[in-house]
């Protein structure tokens, strides 16, 4: 089993990987700003998608739940 902080790092570089740095801190500040239940989205998600495309429903998930 790998440490809470190599996840973060793991994480991150593929955020990075396929966002870029910039995007990647702001899906991150995202994610932390906003109330979010990440079990709950996830369970909805698809495998298949791009980690673009997760991030846009992530983004949806959020606004829809913030607006309730």
């Amino acid at each position: 089993m790998i440490t809470d902080t190599e996840i973060k790092i793991k994480g991150f570089k593929v955020l990075a990987k396929h966002l870029g740095n910039v995007e990647a801190e702001r899906f991150i500040a995202l994610i932390q700003r906003e109330p979010f239940d990440y079990t709950s989205w996830r369970q909805d998600m698809d495998e298949d998608l791009s980690l673009e495309e997760i991030s846009r429903k992530a983004m949806a998930y959020r606004n829809e739940i913030t607006e309730q």
